[in-house]
C-alpha cells in the first residue's frame, strides 16, 4: 500500500510540475514577443526624444554652392545623417530611407533632411547634385553638404558622436568602401538639440524615428 501511495503522489507531483512549465511557458511565450516590438530603453538606449546636447557651429556648402551653418538648422526638425556616394553598403539604404520620409512627409514644411558626405574629396557640390537627383531629392526640404574633411570629420565625431573615417587601402574590403561611418539617422529639434539616434537599417528604428519625429513636429518635447 505504501509503494502504491507513493506512486500516486509522484504522478500527481509530476502532472502538477507538468501544468506549472506550461504556464510559465505561455506566459513568456505572451511576454517575449512584447519586448521585441517595444524594446526596453536598455535596448535602444539612444531613442525615445532624450537630450544628447547640441548640434555644435559649423559651415559647410550645400551642392548648389551656397553656405549652410548651423543657424540653417534652428527653426526646423532635422533628420541629419552621414553617407557618400560611392559607398556601396548602408549608404543607399539610408538615402532610400531618407527619400521615402520626404514622400511620407511632403506636407510637413517644418521638416528638413541633412545629408553630409564624409568623402568631401571626391564628393564636390556637382557629384552631390547628381547623387541626389538620383533620390529625387527637394533642394527646398534635402540638403547635401560636403566641406573641409577636417570639418566634418570634427562635426561627426565630436558634434554628432558618430564614427566617421577613412579606411586605409591595405585595410579596405573587396566591397570597394573607402570610409567607414555610422548608419544612424540623427533626430534634431528646432534649437539643434539632439534627441535621438535611429539605426537607419532597421525596419522598428525607422518606425519608431516617424512616432518621434511626429512628435516633435507638432510642438512635442
Amino acid at each position: 500500500m505504501k509503494q502504491k501511495s507513493a506512486n500516486r503522489n509522484l504522478i500527481v507531483l509530476g502532472f502538477v510540475v507538468a501544468v506549472l512549465s506550461v504556464l510559465l511557458g505561455t506566459a513568456f511565450w505572451k511576454w517575449q514577443p512584447e519586448q521585441q516590438r517595444h524594446g526596453s530603453r536598455e535596448e535602444r538606449p539612444l531613442e525615445g526624444l532624450e537630450t544628447f546636447g547640441a548640434v555644435p557651429p559649423f559651415s559647410l556648402t550645400e551642392r548648389d554652392g551656397r553656405p549652410v551653418t548651423l543657424s540653417d538648422l534652428k527653426g526646423k526638425v532635422s533628420i541629419v545623417n552621414f553617407i557618400y556616394t560611392n559607398c556601396p553598403d548602408t549608404c543607399p539604404i539610408q538615402s532610400a530611407q531618407m527619400r521615402q520620409i520626404q514622400e511620407d512627409f511632403k506636407n510637413q514644411k517644418e521638416l528638413q533632411l541633412v545629408s553630409i558626405t564624409v568623402d568631401p574629396t571626391r564628393d564636390t557640390p556637382e557629384v552631390l547634385s547628381e547623387y541626389a537627383k538620383r533620390f529625387d531629392a527637394d533642394p527646398e526640404r534635402w540638403l547635401f553638404l560636403t566641406g573641409e574633411k577636417e570639418a566634418i570629420s570634427k562635426l561627426a565625431q565630436e558634434g554628432f558622436r558618430l564614427a566617421a573615417a577613412a579606411i586605409p587601402h591595405e585595410k579596405r574590403p573587396e566591397s570597394g568602401a573607402t570610409h567607414t561611418h555610422s548608419p544612424r539617422f540623427v533626430l534634431v529639434d528646432r534649437e539643434a538639440g539632439i534627441r535621438g539616434y535611429y539605426i537607419s537599417t532597421d525596419p522598428e528604428a525607422m518606425t519608431r524615428l516617424r512616432r518621434d519625429l511626429k512628435v516633435l513636429l507638432h510642438g512635442g518635447e
